[in-house]
């Protein structure tokens, strides 16, 4: 899958020896994951706290999603699905869409997808380049990481703000979520390890050849 690398004009960052232009494959994987996601989202999700917001398989994909890809396709995957989702396609969970789904309990979580497939996949170039031992187990870390530090958090404030919960209420709620995404961060990992050895030009050579 992949293809000679274009260098971009232009000093390159001290991490990064050449830049890398996106081509037809990078856009077609951007799209594929989008799919991906959005098809998580018609699983049909369980109403697992008093504010409605139900467990899905979303976050495995946009972890998934992240971990394959690197930070930037990454993003641009996710972020294509959240914006076709607010754009009206019912893609979102329970077939929502539209813009209304940020004054909802769930917009926390939903503006965190596009971030936590950047910062995942960003963890996940790291992991590449430092060790090829135990990747699964560092994957799963780099998930849990994510997941704490930007899908739940957002996913708290969100709570709060959009049903005038206190902070506390919300953080309660939200805990709900946590062993599901346990499994779900060990599945992702287990998943992207295996696809990284079977097709290593998704994202391991890549970030080897160019630190991308």
């Amino acid at each position: 899958m992949s293809q000679p690398d274009t260098a971009v004009t232009g000093p390159a960052s001290s991490d990064s020896p050449a830049r890398r232009r996106w081509d037809a494959t990078d856009l077609g994987l951007i799209a594929v994951f989008a799919a991906l996601v959005a098809g998580a989202a018609l699983v049909p999700g369980i109403s697992a706290n008093v504010f409605g917001v139900p467990i899905t398989f979303q976050t495995l994909a946009v972890m998934l999603t992240g971990l394959m890809l690197g930070p930037s396709r990454g993003f641009a995957a996710v972020g294509l699905y959240t914006l076709l989702g607010l754009a009206g396609l019912p893609i979102f969970s329970q077939g929502r869409s539209g813009l209304g789904i940020l004054a909802g309990p769930s917009a926390g979580y939903i503006i965190a997808f596009p971030l936590a497939a950047a910062l995942v996949g960003w963890l996940a170039t790291v992991i590449i380049r430092r060790t090829s031992k135990a990747r699964a187990l560092w994957f799963f870390l780099a998930a849990t990481v994510t997941s704490i530090t930007l899908v739940h958090t957002l996913g708290v404030l969100g709570m709060a703000v959009n049903s005038k919960a206190t902070l506390g209420e919300a953080f309660l709620a939200d805990l709900v979520f946590y062993p599901g995404d346990i499994i779900k961060n060990t599945v992702a990992a287990a998943i992207a390890v295996a696809l990284h050895r079977t097709f290593p030009d998704l994202l391991v050579r890549r970030v080897k050849r160019i630190g991308a």
